[in-house]
């Protein structure tokens, strides 16, 4: 619960239950911290009041609602960051966070029913068959850390190369050192880029960047931050750049860095970022991005999360029991943790 600022404490709650036919009930197996939590924590993004908070968790199902028909109790299933009916034509273009009748974790759903949040033990989960997405068997324990990080950070950064339309021999800058930008060199290397700079000023970020498929590592920033990147590609930029912080200064880093006719796909949540339009129509540059529909990358990805041709989960370098929420939000404020994995 985020009371208020830098004020996240355990409390016990009501058992979820089924309210509705469509609805399920999962058992927490994993659950995480998210770097956009922290906007809330740190109190940049307001919240009018105290809140269940966390979105992304995988888990087992206890109880489905009468109209389920793609789930059973038993199943072990993962949820993306947003829920989705899956039938309306938004679900059905690919882009369930803007499902009609859908909503957020942690807030009031469709129907006017609460809808819980990741960070606990069990949770009611609303238009269960369009939302989860249930895996033929249960996994080994090992594989845990690299489902949960398809609820969010690895679909995000599959994103990010994606709407910066990375393809085989792209050459590709990654903004962002946190789990996404992460997971973008891990998206990007995975789509066929032939050559990924990773801006990272921290020793352990730029290692797990490495073993993920960065080629390059760029630690300046600003104006010498992107002459450090037009150096390595000809003096022009790369093909495609992948914003994933969200901030005024790293979205112009990422349009100042790619080259003329280049694409910045950004994922970085906006806090102040504004387009330079004037810059983009002059040096022929575009923008595409915004919320990752997780939901529609999930069937695509887990498959090489299951095989180990991918291993998102690397990026939990910190391990907590859920009642210590509270120091894996602070040791992720204070960038002392990638990112924190919780464990019910």
């Amino acid at each position: 619960m985020l009371r208020a600022p830098r004020d996240i404490v355990l409390e016990d709650v009501p058992d979820p239950r089924i309210e509705r036919p469509t609805d399920a009930v999962v058992r927490v197996a994993a659950a995480c911290i998210c770097g956009s939590d922290l906007w809330p924590y740190r109190g940049i993004a307001e919240r009018g009041g105290p809140e269940r908070i966390g979105h992304e968790f995988i888990g087992v199902v206890e109880e489905v609602g009468a109209d389920v028909r793609t789930l059973k109790a038993g199943d072990f299933v993962i949820s993306p960051f947003s829920i989705s009916d899956g039938t309306c034509a938004n679900c059905h273009n690919g882009v369930q966070t803007s499902c009609l009748n859908g909503g957020w974790w942690g807030s009031t759903d469709s129907a006017g029913g609460s809808a819980d949040a990741g960070q606990g033990e069990a949770l009611r989960v609303p238009l269960a068959d369009g939302t989860l997405v249930a895996l033929p068997e249960l996994p080994d324990e090992a594989q845990l850390p690299g489902l949960l990080a398809l609820s969010d950070v690895m679909g995000t950064g599959h994103h990010a190369a994606l709407t910066a339309g990375v393809t085989a021999g792209s050459t590709v800058v990654v903004v962002g050192d946190g789990a996404v930008g992460l997971c973008a060199v891990i998206a990007a290397r995975r789509l066929g880029a032939e050559q990924i700079v990773a801006m990272s000023r921290h020793a352990s970020r730029q290692h797990l960047a490495g073993a993920f498929g960065a080629t390059d590592i760029v630690a300046e920033r600003g104006d010498e931050g992107v002459a450090r990147v037009k150096e390595l590609f000809g003096g022009i930029g790369p093909d495609a750049v992948l914003e994933c912080v969200g901030t005024k200064e790293s979205m112009q880093q990422a349009i100042d860095s790619v080259r003329p006719g280049g694409i910045v796909g950004y994922v970085g949540v906006p806090f102040g970022a504004e387009l330079p339009i004037q810059q983009m129509f002059s040096e022929n540059k575009g923008v595409r991005g915004g919320v990752a529909s997780v939901r529609s990358y999930i069937p695509e990805l887990l498959p090489d999360v299951l095989s180990g041709a991918i291993a998102p989960g690397q990026v939990f370098d910190l391990t907590l029991p859920l009642e210590q929420v509270a120091d894996g939000y602070r040791a992720m404020d204070q960038r002392e943790a990638v990112k924190v994995l919780l464990r019910p």
